[in-house]
């Protein structure tokens, strides 16, 4: 057997062995922003001011929750090896009704009962981009999780390890965008 031959058998093993966690049930979920295309570049004004921007939130938008959604939470999380997974926006107890986070939604126009943990930078709510300069261009994956639950009862100091530990067992489907920034 050939090297090729062995690395496709593993992926198939592995695709078919992937967890059905996040498929969704009876559709596709997608999330989308307006401001920036998946795998595109995130634009100034949802930077840090350190960064050049005017630390809005960004817009989001999400279709095709399954059946018995319950509730979203929300991650923006920073995969760069320097950056070590930094958590840029933490949302739980998101409405099931809800479909969308408007531009500028954190700390001002959240859906009713929504729950902004606190960032990496150490405020609750929203905080953009800001990778230290010459580290080359950073991975924002922004994930928006549907729920079987109503609510989460998480602490606002929660961090990301306890967000996804609060989570495990109750995603009925997720979706996922990233967006890239550097300076």
């Amino acid at each position: 057997m050939t090297l090729r031959v062995l690395l496709l058998g593993l992926a198939v093993f592995l695709l078919a062995a992937a967890p059905l966690e996040s498929a969704p049930q009876g559709g596709t979920m997608q999330l989308t922003s307006s401001a920036f295309q998946d795998g595109g570049k995130i634009p100034a004004r949802y930077a840090m001011p350190g960064a050049g921007g005017r630390n809005v939130s960004i817009p989001l938008g999400w279709t095709g929750a399954p059946k018995g959604t319950r509730s979203f939470a929300l991650s923006i999380v920073d995969h760069h090896p320097v950056a070590r997974r930094w958590v840029h926006w933490l949302v739980i107890d998101i409405p099931a009704g809800a479909g969308s986070l408007g531009e500028g939604a954190s700390g001002r126009a959240m859906p009713a009962g929504a729950v902004e943990l606190r960032n990496s930078f150490g405020s609750a709510g929203y905080g953009g981009p800001q990778p230290p300069g010459g580290s080359g261009s950073h991975p924002y994956v922004i994930t928006v999780y549907a729920l079987n639950t109503d609510r989460l009862s998480l602490g606002t100091n929660t961090g990301l390890s306890t967000f996804l530990g609060a989570i495990d067992g109750k995603v009925l489907a997720k979706a996922t965008l990233t967006g890239y920034y550097e300076q």
